[in-house]
């Protein structure tokens, strides 16, 4: 089993209006010998906001903003922008996350040149019912009952008047694009789904969507494979382009008597097609075993969101109990060579 260090907390809540409640999930991004932390912070009420924190190396904090980032604005984010990922390709950075607005969930993208004024792109994942997702989806083939369990909202279709749609979070883009295109990651429980080789962000209308729900199946890459995932996955870190593939850093989840278990999982993707899963670990690559990550908000929980690369090791930030911010660390030649030694 490959070595990972627990480097411990790295940002908690503090007494301020935004993040009085929790601090998780960052989004993280090399800058020279910075790292630049987006992360989700959250304010009395689950109300979540987009704060700001600068490293000097991969673990001192060097500055930490006492106010939001990023707020919600439009009525599609007005309960939370949740759960940031980030990517720089070419001169422009690629900032996704999830917006609530107390009944949908859903990936959306906002673009910046400097990190500091962003412009919302607003929703680019399908807006469609789990009834509709469900007709186009098995034109082809059957879909896992799992769908069923995860995404019918208890049944109720309609809630506040407003209409209860799919659930498409953990969109995560890759850091370059591929053949001239775009790809990137998002997911529909219990599976993480790719969209492959897109020009723009402008392709992705509701004909899109129709057209990819249709062959569905086709674009499923990393399912429930193993006993600690087996009730669903989810995007993590972006990507990480390695000389074997790209490394995909993920969340896997299963049931237990003490409720959902998240831990951090590794896998392989091919370099020029990566909708190709060529390796994956077959354990976690790290799970909850500390107080900070047994209990918070949310018990036992390790949910990996952002990487960074120094020398040859890899930082993986997490948020630790849906509460804090921690930080594990591993030889990433290593981890590369041990998914090797497990190819699919």
């Amino acid at each position: 089993m490959i070595a990972v260090l627990k480097e411990g907390i790295l940002l908690q809540k503090t007494n301020t209006d935004f993040e009085n409640e929790g601090v998780l999930n960052p989004a993280a991004i090399r800058d020279g010998e910075q790292v630049h932390l987006l992360y989700r912070a959250v304010q009395k009420g689950n109300r979540s906001s987009i704060g700001y924190c600068l490293l000097n190396g991969p673990l001192f904090i060097e500055k930490r903003n006492h106010t939001p980032l990023l707020s919600p604005e439009f009525d599609y984010e007005s309960q939370g922008l949740e759960d940031p990922r980030l990517v720089k390709i070419d001169d422009t950075y690629y900032l996704t996350y999830t917006a609530y607005d107390g009944i949908n969930a859903l990936g959306c993208l906002a673009t910046s040149k400097d990190l500091i004024s962003f412009e919302k792109k607003g929703i680019i994942v399908p807006q469609i019912t789990y009834e509709e997702f469900i007709k186009l989806a098995e034109v082809d083939k059957t879909v896992s009952e799992k769908y069923f369990r995860y995404n019918q909202h208890q049944h109720i279709v309609e809630e506040e008047g407003v209409k209860k749609l799919l659930w498409d979070k953990n969109l995560i883009f890759f850091p370059r694009k591929i053949d001239g295109k775009l790809f990137f990651l998002h997911r529909i429980k219990p599976d993480i789904q790719i969209v492959v080789g897109i020009e723009s962000i402008d392709e992705l209308t509701p004909l899109f969507w129709n057209n990819y729900l249709l062959h569905y199946q086709d674009y499923l890459i990393l399912k429930p494979k193993y006993r600690h995932e087996v009730s669903y996955t989810g995007g993590g870190c972006p990507p990480i382009e390695t000389d074997k593939g790209w490394l995909v850093i993920y969340h896997g989840v299963h049931d237990t008597l003490q409720g959902y278990v998240y831990s951090a999982c590794a896998a392989m993707l091919d370099i020029e097609s990566p909708q190709k899963e060529i390796a994956r670990l077959p354990y976690p690559l790290f799970f909850p075993e500390f107080h900070w990550e047994l209990k918070g908000e949310v018990n036992n929980v390790c949910f990996p969101t952002g990487a960074v690369v120094f020398d040859d090791r890899l930082y993986i930030y997490y948020g630790a109990a849906d509460e804090r911010i921690a930080c594990a660390s591993v030889c990433l030649s290593e981890l590369v060579n041990e998914l090797m030694l497990n190819k699919i």
